[in-house]
């Protein structure tokens, strides 16, 4: 008998039976997970992708922190409250080590170092020397411009349409800035705060302050100025909570050039927190104020 070339299965059959059985399942079982993979893929091609969010970028962070600052009605930002900062300025502006009278500090000085004159450099240090006696500040006087702004302690700003007024627990200084588009007198003047004459630039409000004596250091350690200090702040918002105040120091008798300092304040939101008058050129009185009783009439009520 010829071999039935036309099948070929049939005259394989007595050998592989068995084998053909497993076979005709495992093509079923692909064509099935075929279907499944076909209508799978069917389907995540008629679903769009869920998209992905991107984290916001540090611009975009900034621009909807300054969206949440406090504004005044006429929608300038609103400086008021109580600020602080806490930076070792009021020690030393220059970069230093620590010291029995002042904590380490890196420094708030744009490029690090004062650009003093030869003269005034030696005066520096004469008062270095001198400043646990000589520093106006230890001796009750008010810190002045700018480091009123810096000294370690707190102080509370009023904001009107026609000025800010500032209030320091230190010696309870208050400042005037004036930001009603009114000019520096004319006539020199030599006051302790300077005069204080602002306008805005954006969000930022800019303060010129002239006219000053020379009765301020800038710091503990001795950096100093004469009555030809000029200073130009900016204060502006890095969020509703902080403050970068920046001051540019002009002073053409001590410095060789302007110079620039920066440092951030820091709004006080404790519960109940207020200012409490530091006065402390009072403390050499505390002995007699308030008026005690003569000692016989105490002995007497004991």
């Amino acid at each position: 008998m010829k071999p039935n070339v036309l099948n070929p299965l049939v005259r394989l059959a007595p050998l592989t039976q068995t084998r053909i059985h497993a076979l005709s399942l495992a093509l079923l079982g692909a064509f099935f997970l075929a279907g499944v993979s076909s209508s799978m893929a069917a389907e995540a091609s008629a679903t769009p992708p869920k998209a992905t969010a991107k984290p916001a970028s540090k611009a975009a962070s900034k621009k909807q922190d300054l969206n949440k600052i406090p504004r005044a009605a006429n929608g300038r930002p609103d400086f008021s409250g109580i600020w602080q900062t806490t930076s070792a300025a009021e020690f030393d502006l220059e970069p230093h080590a620590g010291r029995p009278d002042a904590p380490p500090g890196p420094g708030v000085v744009e490029g690090h170092y004062l650009p003093y004159l030869p003269s005034a450099l030696a005066q520096r240090k004469q008062n270095f020397e001198n400043r646990l006696s000589e520093d106006p500040r230890l001796k009750c006087y008010t810190p002045g411009v700018p480091r009123s702004v810096y000294t370690p302690e707190p102080f509370q700003i009023f904001q009107r349409d026609r000025d800010l007024t500032l209030v320091h627990q230190f010696g309870h200084t208050v400042r005037t800035i004036h930001t009603n588009n009114t000019d520096h007198p004319k006539e020199p003047n030599d006051w302790w705060l300077g005069d204080s004459r602002a306008r805005w630039e954006g969000d930022t409000l800019v303060v010129d302050v002239k006219h000053f004596n020379d009765g301020t250091w800038l710091d503990r350690a001795g950096n100093f100025h004469s009555d030809a200090l000029h200073v130009v702040e900016r204060w502006t918002f890095l969020d509703a909570n902080t403050l970068e105040y920046k001051a540019r120091v002009a002073d053409e008798k001590v410095f060789s050039r302007p110079w620039e300092l920066s440092v951030l304040l820091h709004r006080h939101r404790e519960k109940n927190f207020q200012l409490i008058e530091n006065y402390c050129f009072t403390h050499a009185y505390d002995a007699y104020y308030p008026p005690k009783p003569p000692a016989a009439a105490s002995a007497a009520a004991q």
